[in-house]
């Protein structure tokens, strides 16, 4: 693997608001959601100034609904004005990322509806899917043998603070296999709340780290350290892995998360009860 070259990150947020009041009101080390953005936009900044080359997406997962809020790919609108002592993709990536959780946060309807984690999940690989695909009009380069239109090490942040919902149990396994054929990284940092279940599969199956957050008032070390070097440089560095990872599945059938399961032969669905004809 060729370091020197682009590298493409795409961050989902987990921005439901009754989780991330509980987060601002959880002793020790309280984390609001103003607090939390502060850092993330200092890591994203981070990301873009590694490398020129490098692309960035960010994606909302809100109550009942998931959004893009930012793609480096977009063209740059108009409505940016840029100051004389400001580095422009800095400004660009601070003013859209902020402007679009303040508009799609206003907008929103039910807040206590379950967060949409997986449809921002599946639209961060849709997204990395499209833009790898080698270009129709790009020839290989004969010295390194590689298609420039291609980035390496795609690679999936998840920024969480929302149990697991086992309805959800199907759609993630289904996003983790994708993964998996498009080569991508998931990596997960579980900010407030229980550890996720299913997050940690993902991250496990995929090639990725989990880390759930003890001391969230380092949340920015934590990202920095830990989720801002792609996965080929990572192979040099002391990056933290799971001691341990729950594999446990949610039952077809009442969709609850169990530690003793029946499988079907025919079709491996997973039952918390045994069933004399499976129903799938």
């Amino acid at each position: 693997m060729d370091d020197s070259r682009a590298s493409h990150l795409s961050v989902v947020l987990d921005l439901s608001p009754f989780q991330w009041q509980l987060s601002a009101e959880h002793q020790p080390y309280p984390l609001p959601l103003n607090a939390f953005l502060s850092q993330l936009l200092a890591f994203l900044n981070s990301h873009v100034a590694s490398k020129h080359e490098n692309t960035l997406a960010v994606f909302a997962a809100l109550p009942g609904k998931s959004v893009m809020l930012y793609s480096s790919t977009d063209p740059v609108p108009d409505t940016i004005v840029v100051e004389a002592d400001s580095y422009p993709p800095f400004k660009l990536v601070n003013s859209t990322v902020m402007r679009r959780i303040v508009e799609e946060l206003d907008a929103l309807q039910d807040e206590e509806a379950p967060c949409s984690l997986v449809g921002a999940l599946a639209k961060a690989l849709c997204y990395i899917n499209r833009i790898t695909l080698p270009s129709a009009n790009t020839t290989n380069n004969p010295a390194d043998g590689h298609d420039p239109s291609i980035l390496p090490d795609p690679r999936v942040l998840v920024l969480s603070v929302s149990p697991d919902l086992s309805t959800s149990y199907i759609p993630i396994m289904n996003s983790i296999f994708s993964a998996q054929k498009l080569k991508v990284t998931i990596d997960v940092c579980q900010i407030y709340g229980l550890d996720s279940v299913f997050l940690q599969q993902a991250a496990h199956l995929t090639g990725g780290s989990y880390i759930y957050l003890e001391r969230r008032d380092a949340l920015l070390q934590y990202l920095i350290m830990s989720f801002l070097p792609p996965p080929s440089i990572r192979k040099t560095l002391s990056v933290p892995t799971q001691d341990k990872i729950d594999f446990r599945a949610a039952c077809f059938c009442h969709k609850n998360i169990i530690d003793v399961g029946f499988v079907c032969s025919v079709c491996l669905s997973i039952f918390c009860q045994p069933v004399p004809v499976c129903s799938t």
